[in-house]
């Protein structure tokens, strides 16, 4: 039994580390690294959870500064000014809409404003950074990133679709994927599919929506009445918007921002790659009916009501 025990791990790493490699070739899409990883979940259990979990925030953090080097920060800052007033809208809109659905559920306090906060802002990352300022416990903290990620996937996968059938501009299209799309990866996935204009707009806007995460972990403390913790601040968005400003107004960075954008969406790739392989059907299972409903709820909510802005009102 044990030496069928090694050899199967053996196995598992192998393949693991083999389709890692795989998604950094450029052929491989973003959709296509995410469901090779949601695959290997469902057959092995990831060799290298915590590494993983680890290398997943910082490659997300590197790349998405990798590619300010393919933008242009005069026109990141329009987009920016064009998706303000949407996004202090939605933001309000399901952070309320979470309160009375978790209210209306019963679910758990903590469990609800974590999943509206991670709907609202930008999925993962929002949830990392106020979970400490309300004293999430793990179980918490689990169920609100388990349903994160598995609406992360659905997204990627259908909005490049949507977008295709309703024939959004790429400008529609970047604002609609950063309101509506949880994390900054699938965002950046998803438009990157879309085309360059696309995944201009949507990573300006959505690390100018990744920013509310500092007054929101602010109110969380006087929600939850704890005082005296700290915020972690955003820092990687410092240095996105440097490396715009360097693109577009240096002209030797000109001639190496080709470089640097493959790269990093190489490195976006892989990221896609590690979350699938986070995603088995035991985690899904686990989260449980009742937040998975309204992590939905709240996600159909944002979609729709941007989609509707976007097309009709915008």
């Amino acid at each position: 039994m044990t030496i069928e025990k090694r050899n199967y791990t053996a196995i598992e790493k192998t393949i693991f580390i083999g389709l890692a490699l795989l998604s950094l070739f450029p052929f491989i899409s973003s959709a296509i690294a995410l469901i090779l990883g949601i695959i290997y979940a469902q057959i092995f259990q990831n060799p290298y959870v915590k590494q993983s979990e680890k290398a997943t925030g910082l490659l997300l953090k590197i790349s998405v500064v990798g590619l300010g080097f393919g933008m242009n920060i005069e026109s990141a800052l329009s987009a920016g000014k064009e998706g303000f007033i949407i996004t202090v809208f939605s933001l309000l809109f399901i952070l309320i809409s979470g309160y009375l659905i978790g209210k209306k559920l019963k679910i758990d306090k903590k469990i609800s404003f974590l999943i509206s906060a991670g709907t609202a802002i930008c999925g993962g990352s929002a949830i990392a950074a106020i979970s400490p300022v309300i004293k999430a416990d793990e179980k918490q903290i689990s169920v609100a990133l388990g349903i994160v990620f598995i609406l992360n996937s659905l997204a990627l996968l259908l909005f490049p679709i949507i977008g295709h059938a309703l024939e959004l501009s790429q400008v529609d299209f970047g604002l609609w994927s950063a309101i509506a799309i949880h994390d900054t990866s699938s965002v950046v996935g998803a438009a990157a599919k879309y085309g360059d204009k696309a995944l201009e707009v949507a990573t300006t806007v959505k690390l100018a929506r990744s920013l509310w995460i500092i007054p929101v972990a602010f109110l969380s403390t006087l929600i939850f009445k704890n005082k005296g913790t700290k915020v972690k601040l955003p820092y990687f968005i410092g240095f996105f918007i440097l490396a715009m400003i360097l693109n577009s107004y240096f002209s030797i960075i000109g001639l190496i921002s080709p470089y640097i954008v493959e790269i990093s969406k190489s490195m976006l790739t892989l990221t896609l790659f590690l979350i699938g392989t986070s995603l088995s059907y035991k985690k899904v299972k686990s989260v449980g009916i009742r937040p998975f409903l309204e992590g939905v709820g709240l996600w159909l909510l944002i979609s729709l009501s941007s989609l509707l802005y976007i097309v009709y009102i915008n």
